[in-house]
């Protein structure tokens, strides 16, 4: 199927139309096109998540974060000489353009070369879940079922979980157990059902949400993903990594764009005086998602059998060299830490789902796609 038309937009667009383009197009970038077809620009994710962590919004255009002299080929270039400007530029993909400059074409790399996508991520090997706690804001769902069992959409959240990891590439999943771990353990097993290895860390006293990276014997040769276990979400774990190895940081953070409207008109002072008056304004924050990209080194500060969280590693490192860098997430992310969470997202996927039943799809890659798209909505 040719999804080269799913990647363009024109200058008018939004950055939540630029997201959806990179995602339904399936070639990593959207491509900002005039009404003739000319090539205006270039899109990735990369750029996206610069623009956000700039302060600006989904709403706000696409031409604020888009390449205006991206790396393009003419349509006619021997496929050799398209595989090595690719390869130069440190490109995945690239638009194709014909004499007068229009878009004929968007190519991967990956098409040239014959190699074949799995989705597999590189560069990392394991991650661990949190999945200790015992959801008492969740009660009584959770006086007899630990919260990482809860169900979402007919499937327990933690598997959901070692799924899109396994999907991902992540060959080890670790995951921190202490309230009803039996049942936990029980449901997931060795992960050879889900093509990934699962090995349980027991807490034995409640070790925060960082502090059962000691349990872990071996030190990770690469970084290590972790995240709490009442995250639902479809974050691209690979662009999470990408960025994380790109900034050498020490550790990076995964933020959610938070909004807060003000009902009021806000008045601004200087002494007892007003200087302006600001009408039902709204303000922007990043807050932490509860998923992270932990280098070797910073796993290696875990204090040993002891309470720790993932605040007290990230405060402790603010100013170090490598520092602490932030992702900022544009995909579906919901925390499942009460009731009005449960069905808020338990809502949302079965609207997807009920979306692909009237396109004659079931396709779970492409459930979270339409979950990403509601989120940018």
């Amino acid at each position: 199927m040719d999804f080269m038309n799913d990647c363009l937009i024109s200058a008018s667009a939004d950055i939540k139309e630029a997201i959806r383009a990179i995602e339904a197009g399936k070639k990593g970038i959207a491509v900002v096109v005039d009404p003739a077809q000319k090539l205006q620009g270039v899109i990735t994710d990369g750029d996206v998540r610069r623009g956000l962590l700039a302060g600006l919004r989904l709403q706000d255009s696409v031409t604020q974060i888009m390449n205006c002299r991206p790396t393009r080929a003419d349509v006619a270039m021997p496929q050799s000489s398209l595989v090595e400007l690719l390869d130069s530029s440190g490109l995945e993909a690239m638009p194709l353009v014909d004499a007068e400059n229009r878009v004929v074409k968007v190519v991967l790399s990956s098409e040239l070369t014959r190699r074949t996508d799995t989705g597999q991520a590189t560069g990392y090997s394991c991650a661990l879940i949190m999945a200790g706690g015992e959801g008492r804001r969740l009660l009584p769902l959770t006086e007899n079922l630990p919260k990482p069992l809860v169900e979402v959409g007919g499937m327990p959240l933690i598997e959901r979980q070692v799924r899109r990891l396994a999907t991902a590439g992540v060959e080890r999943i670790y995951i921190a157990v202490n309230y009803l771990a039996e049942m936990i353990e029980s449901h997931l097993g060795d992960g050879s059902r889900f093509g990934t290895e699962i090995v349980f860390l027991r807490e034995r006293e409640k070790l925060g949400t960082a502090g059962a990276l000691s349990l872990i014997e071996e030190t990770p040769e690469g970084p290590l993903l972790l995240m709490n276990g009442d995250v639902f979400t479809s974050i691209n774990y690979q662009s999470l990594l990408d960025f994380h190895l790109k900034h050498e940081s020490l550790l990076t953070v995964a933020a959610i764009d938070y909004h807060v409207e003000i009902p009021y008109g806000v008045i601004k002072t200087e002494g007892p005086f007003a200087v302006r008056l600001e009408e039902k304004p709204s303000q922007q924050f990043l807050c932490n998602a509860g998923i992270y990209a932990l280098s070797p080194e910073a796993v290696s500060q875990v204090p040993r059998n002891q309470p720790y969280n993932m605040t007290d590693l990230i405060e402790s490192n603010l100013n170090s060299q490598p520092g602490v860098a932030v992702f900022p997430v544009h995909e579906y992310w919901s925390d499942i830490g009460t009731h009005a969470e449960l069905d808020k997202a338990r809502t949302e996927l079965k609207l997807a789902r009920e979306t692909l039943d009237g396109l004659d799809q079931d396709d779970e890659s492409a459930v979270h796609l339409l979950l990403n798209q509601r989120r940018a909505a």
